[in-house]
């Protein structure tokens, strides 16, 4: 109780507690016997950070938010991966020849002494948070150590020329088996969206995209090219024996506590398949339209679309630009146990409760068309479809709309204005596509800054005029990006949606209908209170979510 009370006064006087907050804990504590400091977590009266940074100042020792921290890379890989994790202990940095060394517990002795064993060097502790040391071990003990040891195992056992049935024995080998794991485990905690498995002329190059952009991870031997594709093509149920086709399939798996599928894809190269798993989060298709970026003026318009009881919505866009979240995050808003949603996908990448999912299958002749003809005879009064390919399916949708239903779906064009016109071209009639369209979303996805890096700046005068600053009010703070542990150095941490949402006036049917100039349509849509998209980017730039850099990359 003493070391509680003193706790609680350092608190006090740091104004991280008030006085009267520090006497009901201290109530709880009595009560329940619990340390004060699990009190005050519970109760969320202080952050573990706060109270880690109290107890180190304390015992008279320095604290370190390894989240802003730039760890030594040199000074990480001094202990292995067990050793850190046993101890929760991370070497971070050297100072005047010794090496500081971040632990959640620093009265350890034994740990203090093995990491001063294994590293020959003398040891200076700093105290962190439990969370951020565990976080900061998964950042940088990355899989480079292991790979190499893998596949030096893996290519000591495996020759270019082999049959089929060597194949298959080495693909239950375990070097293989574990470096495709870690493949996958690395991936999803630096959150890749697609690993990208490429052979080259004498090696095999590895690289994951992370928010949107694709990194190079490791490249590796030639000769464990043939057992690492197998063992995907195993594990995703594709025909290994095929090579001179393209093929794809699908893994679920549960890595690090969280359920993911993988989407797997091959490709024949010349110098071998090259696979592609896109990784798909199952907790992504459970998003709400709020978290995705919409401006509030945006989100206002688009809502009226999609509340509506009958109309076509279409997403548009190139391919990642997040359509599809936005269709499942539109469909969680409006599902209802009174509404039948019957959705056809090609393919069904998130399996979502009380919606009827169907998949196409072109060989069997179940195409976009066909499912779309047969789900309307299947009483629906929602429809998705998960991309408008040709004349009959948006000739289909379109009559759908019309005969009192709503339908979903997305296109591929680059903004809202212009898509009528790609309508009309494809075949539909212009009274057709005036009378049934009601709401038309344009998207992109940009990176945000890093919150806990990002610095704000003077910006320029070519950027005051990006944003549109009219020279009247203070100019708008912007922010920059500078790179941290938390982001891995990019300066980038995260994506969202920049939308541009036209809605189907009166106006905007009769131009349609005229086969009217994209551009006038454009024009009365933004007199009518359309934000474009580079409005939109520009406006997050202002509110210090991105910079006018990111959002030029994605919006010409």
């Amino acid at each position: 109780m003493a070391e509680g009370n003193q706790l609680g006064e350092l608190l006090v006087s740091r104004e991280l507690l008030t006085r009267e907050q520090l006497a009901a804990a201290l109530e709880e504590q009595s009560r329940t016997r619990k340390s004060l400091g699990r009190v005050l977590i519970d109760q969320q009266l202080v952050t573990e950070s706060d109270l880690v940074a109290t107890l180190a100042a304390q015992i008279g020792l320095d604290f370190l938010d390894l989240s802003e921290f730039a760890i030594d890379p040199s000074a990480a890989g001094l202990i292995t991966d067990a050793l850190a994790r046993r101890y929760q202990a991370l070497p971070v940095a050297w100072d005047d020849g010794r090496l500081v060394v971040a632990m959640a517990d620093p009265s350890n002795v034994f740990a203090i002494d093995d990491i001063r064993t294994v590293t020959h060097a003398e040891v200076r502790t700093v105290v962190a948070t439990r969370a951020s040391i565990i976080d900061a071990i998964d950042r940088h003990h990355r899989m480079d150590g292991d790979v190499e040891n893998i596949s030096a195992e893996a290519a000591r056992e495996w020759e270019e020329e082999q049959d089929l049935s060597a194949i298959k024995e080495v693909v239950e080998d375990a070097p293989i088996v574990k470096l495709v794991n870690l493949l996958i485990t690395q991936a999803v905690q630096d959150r890749a969206s697609d690993i990208h498995i490429e052979p080259a002329e004498k090696d095999v190059r590895v690289r994951y995209r992370i928010d949107g952009v694709l990194h190079e991870v490791m490249r590796s031997p030639k000769n464990i090219q043939a057992g690492v594709i197998s063992r995907l093509k195993i594990m995703a149920d594709i025909n290994i024996a095929e090579r001179r086709v393209p093929q794809d399939g699908r893994v679920s798996a549960v890595i690090a506590g969280k359920a993911v599928d993988l989407r797997v894809a091959t490709l024949p190269t010349v110098y071998g398949e090259k696979v592609v798993m896109r990784i798909l989060d199952k907790s992504t298709a459970l998003l709400q339209l709020a978290d995705l970026g919409f401006l509030p003026e945006a989100l206002e318009r688009y809502e009226t679309a999609y509340m509506k009881p009958y109309g076509t919505i279409l997403l548009t866009g190139p391919t990642g630009s997040g359509k599809s979240t936005t269709l499942y995050a539109t469909l969680n808003q409006i599902n209802d146990p009174a509404k039948n949603i019957i959705t056809v996908e090609d393919p069904v990448e998130y399996r979502l409760a009380g919606i009827n999912q169907v998949q196409v299958n072109n060989k069997a002749g179940m195409t976009f068309a066909a499912a779309l003809r047969s789900i309307l005879r299947s009483d629906p009064d929602i429809v998705l479809v998960g991309e408008i390919r040709d004349r009959e399916t948006a000739t289909t949708a379109v009559e759908a709309a019309l005969t009192g239903h709503l339908v979903l779906s997305t296109l591929h064009t680059n903004d809202a204005a212009s898509t009528p016109t790609r309508l009309v071209e494809m075949g539909v009639e212009p009274f057709l596509v005036g009378s049934s369209l009601d709401c038309i979303v344009a998207q992109r996805l940009a990176r945000k800054l890093c919150t806990r890096c990002k610095e704000p700046y003077a910006p320029t005068g070519a950027d005051l005029e990006a944003v549109g600053w009219d020279g009247e009010d203070d100019p708008p703070e912007m922010f920059r990006p500078i790179g941290c542990g938390a982001c891995g150095r990019t300066g980038y941490h995260g994506r969202f949606a920049i939308h541009e949402v036209l809605l189907v006036s009166e106006d905007i049917e009769r131009m349609i209908v005229e086969r009217a100039h994209t551009e006038d349509i454009k024009k009365i849509a933004i007199a009518q209170g359309m934000i474009t998209l580079r409005g939109a980017g520009m406006a997050q730039v202002c509110n210090g979510v991105t910079n006018v850099e990111e959002v030029l990359r994605v919006i010409v």
